[in-house]
């Protein structure tokens, strides 16, 4: 069996359990990584605040890392409070000689307060010796300012997006092949500038940069009581997704996923900003609650089939309008077909269900099955298709056998498996009609593009409200999976998404 990725924590201990060297044990434990910890500090402090810092040695901190790095091997490095030039020394020798994958860096120099909690001889050391070894560093933005002000590299006060995208480059040339630019400290409005009242924030805005190129990392703004060690939280989880092989940008976005996760699902403890719950996930799921759709969706093997399928040829033409109307109509006509099979398969969902709600939810989508096969056939009038031929018409074997196969999962495997194998088809209809929306001229007339019809239709309230309950009923099921029948249900996911491009091939002729 392979051993799990090993993480070499260096940075100060937390009394309370939150924050330090305690949290950065528990986000490892919970991506199922190895922790090893040298340890720089000591602090008693809880949710309320800091009472006391003792210092180690910066030559025992070294003997640590000497230790875990001769015997069990270090694959990432990630520093916390360092509390000492001597300490950054001996850390930034330490990445030099055993050269780890990448280090990341959570560069804890202001605390909530205000109070500077490294002097200015150890914030130089951190420029001039760690930075250029380091592979990450994870700034808030007083941190990120202290470090270019130490540096003799001033920037104006930060009051946007653009200020951020500026800061951030600005720490790159310090030495860290990528900066991550942390913007709790300034909640935006929509437009990214800085919100000045209460009621005008709305997002929080964290900027990564990495050899020139920006990624921007947006989350709703929320109010939040527990918040206590989200910094060494980030900095440990992204240590964690890139030892288990994601790529920078990846690490950065499933880590601040983890740790919104773990606001969100937090419980009160102490009187002051408690920590976050760190085993929201525990091991159990690659995912944290509510989390699943965007999970599946980011996968390599779903992302290959789902793009064929979402960006196939005869939805590229359907969005310029260049489609020919008579594979259009055929199209149509299979797939009023394929939604009576649809219907069916959603009336045996509701055979499945365990509750009344969930009778009454799949009883809700037959009823708007029903309406959107009355769109159906209205657009086939247009098209001068009677309803005699409609009903009367055969089905393709593209139609048959992803209605069939459909079916089959609902007659052969439970509830979820046949909410999965309709799954596709659910959220792929509007997932592809957002994009295509976007693409239209908003000044050209309704009837420039013969299909803006279509694509209306499944951008419409109704449509999207359908989307939502389905995730929403998918979600909330699905964490209950063990991970082995999580894999199986993605097996039948990309099998349905697979069916779906064979009905976009049928409709162009193929």
């Amino acid at each position: 069996m392979e051993h799990p990725r090993r993480i070499l924590v260096i940075a100060g201990s937390d009394s309370s359990g939150g924050a330090g060297l305690e949290a950065d044990q528990k986000v490892i434990a919970a991506h199922g990584c190895y922790a090893m910890t040298a340890t720089t500090a000591l602090t008693a402090q809880n949710t309320q605040g800091v009472t006391g810092i003792h210092e180690t040695p910066s030559e025992f901190v070294k003997k640590c890392i000497d230790a875990c790095a001769e015997d069990v091997g270090i694959d990432v490095v990630k520093t916390g409070m360092l509390a000492s030039a001597g300490t950054i020394q001996v850390v930034a020798d330490a990445l030099r000689k055993y050269k780890p994958a990448c280090s990341i860096v959570d560069p804890v120099m202001v605390a909530t307060s205000g109070a500077r909690l490294l002097k200015e001889e150890a914030i130089k050391t951190l420029c001039t010796e760690l930075l250029p070894v380091t592979g990450l560093i994870t700034p808030n933005i007083p941190e990120a300012l202290l470090l270019l002000e130490e540096s003799g590299n001033k920037i104006d006060d930060i009051k946007d997006l653009d200020g951020m995208k500026r800061l951030a480059k600005a720490v790159a040339d310090l030495g860290p092949k990528s900066v991550l630019i942390k913007g709790g400290h300034i909640p935006l409005k929509k437009n990214y500038e800085v919100a000045t009242t209460d009621d005008e924030k709305e997002v929080l805005v964290n900027v990564l940069y990495t050899d020139g190129d920006y990624c921007v990392f947006e989350s709703k703004y929320q109010i939040a009581r527990n918040t206590h060690g989200t910094g060494c939280s980030l900095a440990s989880a992204i240590a964690c997704n890139v030892a288990n092989g994601l790529s920078m940008e990846r690490a950065v976005r499933a880590a601040g996923r983890y740790v919104e996760a773990g606001i969100k699902t937090s419980v009160d403890l102490g009187k002051g900003s408690g920590p976050i719950n760190h085993f929201h996930s525990l091991n159990i799921m690659p995912f944290p609650p509510g989390g699943f759709v965007d999970w599946l969706l980011e996968r390599e093997d779903v992302q290959r089939v789902w793009r064929d399928f979402t960006q196939h040829d005869f939805v590229e033409k359907m969005g310029d309008g260049t489609l020919p109307v008579e594979r259009f109509k055929f199209y149509m006509v299979q797939d009023y077909l394929y939604l009576t099979q649809f219907a069916r398969a959603n009336a045996l969902a509701g055979y499945k269900a365990k509750t009344l709600e969930g009778v009454a939810a799949s009883a809700s989508i037959v009823t708007h099955i029903h309406t959107e096969t009355k769109l159906h056939v209205s657009e086939c009038l247009k098209l001068g298709v009677t309803m005699d031929e409609l009903r009367n018409s055969e089905e393709h074997q593209a139609c048959t056998a992803y209605s069939r196969y459909i079916l089959d999962i609902g007659a052969s495997e439970d509830w979820l498996a046949l909410q999965i194998a309709m799954f596709p088809c659910l959220i792929g209809y509007h997932h592809i009609a957002k994009r295509l929306s976007a693409l239209q001229d908003p000044s050209a007339p309704k009837n420039a593009n013969r299909y803006r019809q279509w694509i209306d239709n499944y951008i419409a309230d109704d449509y999207t409200q359908a989307v939502g309950k389905g995730m929403e009923l998918v979600e909330g099921n699905v964490f209950r999976q063990s991970p082995s029948r999580i894999e199986e249900l993605v097996k039948i996911f990309i099998h349905a998404t697979k069916m779906e491009c064979g009905f976009w091939d049928m409709g162009m002729g193929a």
